[in-house]
């Protein structure tokens, strides 16, 4: 039996199965619009973020562990590309004050059970699915140093 999701993203995922499939669509470009902005500090060094390049369109991560183990994922996508600035508001909206061990434990195909697969291709729930190993895989290379 796996973990259960963490609040932020069963309620996430609950948010968009509750709709019909075309409202799903309505909702992922709400979440578009509240990506987080970047903090002062990581404005000024793109060369931190790491760019999704299974993304159909240029989205760039960079993830930081805080003293306490606790996940902060920071995300840049265009604005004219609300499918993936959307998918990327999601991860950081549903892993923001998680730590480790609980964002290494959400599912690999938590994208796919949003209920999306039915409104946006196939390849753009794979590019979610790279931001979510990316966002791990850097959580991983930061507390094994």
């Amino acid at each position: 039996m796996s973990e259960p999701l963490p609040a932020a993203l069963q309620q996430i995922k609950d948010d968009f199965r509750d709709l019909e499939v075309r409202d799903r669509l309505q909702l992922l470009l709400e979440f578009s619009q509240e990506l987080p902005e970047l903090p002062e500090r990581y404005s000024e060094h793109p060369d931190l973020f790491e760019q999704v390049v299974e993304c159909q369109s240029p989205v760039f991560i960079f993830v930081e562990v805080d003293d306490s183990d606790i996940v902060h994922l920071y995300a840049t996508a265009p604005r004219e590309a609300p499918t993936t600035r959307g998918f990327a508001s999601i991860l950081a909206q549903g892993l923001a004050g998680l730590t480790v061990a609980e964002v290494l434990a959400v599912p690999d195909d938590y994208p796919s059970d949003l209920g999306l697969t039915e409104a946006v291709s196939p390849l753009r729930i794979r590019g979610m699915t790279a931001l979510l190993g990316r966002a791990k895989r850097q959580i991983r290379e930061k507390t094994a140093a």
